[in-house]
């Protein structure tokens, strides 16, 4: 409950925030053209990655491996450009840190513990 609070009150009041300084700092115009280009740019990388997560996945089973770590990586995609296609500052530094294959690797280990946390509680089913 007290993350469906931060979510939906605090950081939304956070962003506008941040939307009206960064109007104050540099102007309305340039503001939106940031938030314009974030988006563009982090539908452009997320494709882009997200190809070649696919073709690794297709590849691991071609091998008879399975594809964990590279489908924890398209979900840390697939979340990253999400996150900077939304408007704000802090979406899109989230999403950047989860589309940087460097700081991807230390989202993992969390996105990881949080999906074995709810496989161990029944609320999804790994198999």
């Amino acid at each position: 409950m007290r993350f469906l609070f931060l979510f939906f009150i605090v950081c939304p009041a956070i962003e506008i925030g941040i939307f009206l300084l960064s109007g104050k700092l540099i102007g309305i115009f340039p503001t939106v053209l940031l938030m314009i280009l974030t988006g563009a740019i982090g539908a452009i990388v997320a494709k882009k990655q997200g190809v070649e997560v696919y073709y690794r996945v297709q590849r691991e089973l071609q091998y008879g491996k399975m594809p964990g770590e590279a489908i924890l990586d398209g979900l840390c995609i697939f979340i990253g450009g999400l996150l900077l296609m939304l408007p704000g500052f802090l979406s899109d530094l989230a999403g950047a840190c989860l589309l940087i294959p460097f700081t991807r690797s230390w989202c993992k280990p969390l996105l990881f513990k949080w999906l074995r946390g709810m496989s161990k509680n029944k609320r999804i089913i790994i198999k």
